[in-house]
């Protein structure tokens, strides 16, 4: 039994050895976290391989939809640029946001919302349609009064006419009289690529006003059916292109995620190396102090 004297020497002695921990102690706690991490990652890796071949498989049929899809905007937009139709500057305008309902696509949503920001404040008396959950989130917390109607369950598959139309005629219900219709889509330049873009759509009254419509001798019961017409293939253009980026920003996204697991597994093997380096000099320090002794 120690006497009372020794015991305060005891317990400071014993709390000393417990608060000092061994200078590798970190090293081991830190490679425990990233081998964790990378239990995580690795079992994420499962599902985004799969996420990433169903996205290779799509994103041919993507290409080929948009790629016949442009025949119905350009076709439209060749009219209009030979008629030298041009918006009415006393009316409003309106834009139309082609976006999804699905993530996991890398900031393809956000810098459609950006575009429209900018496009927003260059006209500040704008209204706003959006297509899809995604940009309609992140518009409503900037602009909020803007939007004044929104669609949801858009491009699930490959965007048809149909839907195209659908939409058009929901637009064309809208009780503003629009001079003109900026419709904001993703461009596909390639399949690492693609940058915001606008297609325009114009008012009755302003394809009635252009300079060289009598020669296309477009009846005037007619002009609100050509203009509903245009606008479904604009859309179906803008739909159609705007699935294929989607689709390979996801690609591309998955992508990423395993460059991120092979970041974690270089720096698992620095720690775990320095921690045996470390291990290496204390053994060979304690070896060299025993000799001395």
């Amino acid at each position: 039994m120690f006497s009372r004297a020794v015991r305060p020497a005891l317990k400071a002695g014993s709390a000393t050895l417990t608060r000092t921990a061994p200078p590798n102690a970190a090293n081991f706690a830190t490679l425990r976290e990233i081998e964790g991490r990378l239990k995580s990652i690795k079992n994420i890796e499962k599902i985004t391989n799969t996420m990433k071949i169903v996205a290779s498989t799509r994103l041919t049929r993507a290409q080929k939809a948009m790629s016949d899809s442009r025949a119905y905007g350009e076709t439209s937009n060749t009219v209009f640029e030979k008629a030298e139709t041009k918006p009415i500057e006393d009316k409003k305008t309106l834009f139309v946001v082609a976006s999804s309902d699905k993530g996991l696509c890398g900031g393809i949503h956000s810098g459609l919302s950006k575009a429209t920001r900018r496009l927003l404040e260059s006209t500040p008396n704008a209204d706003v349609v959006v297509l899809g959950e995604k940009a309609k989130a992140q518009l409503s917390r900037t602009n909020p009064q803007s939007i004044v109607l929104s669609f949801a369950n858009v491009c699930k598959d490959i965007p048809s006419f149909a839907d195209a139309q659908t939409i058009a005629d929901q637009i064309s219900l809208l009780p503003t009289d629009y001079s003109s219709v900026h419709i904001v889509y993703n461009k596909f330049l390639n399949a690492q690529s693609y940058e915001p873009a606008t297609i325009d759509a114009y008012s009755v009254e302003a394809i009635t006003q252009s300079a060289n419509i009598s020669a296309f001798e477009v009846d005037s019961e007619a002009l609100s059916s050509l203009r509903e017409f245009a606008l479904a293939n604009s859309l179906f253009w803008a739909l159609a292109e705007g699935h294929a980026c989607e689709i390979s920003a996801r690609r591309n996204a998955m992508e990423a995620k395993r460059l991120k697991e092979r970041w974690f597994q270089i720096l698992y093997n620095r720690q775990r190396q320095a921690a045996i380096t470390g291990e290496l000099v204390e053994i060979i320090t304690g070896a060299t102090a025993s000799e001395d002794l």
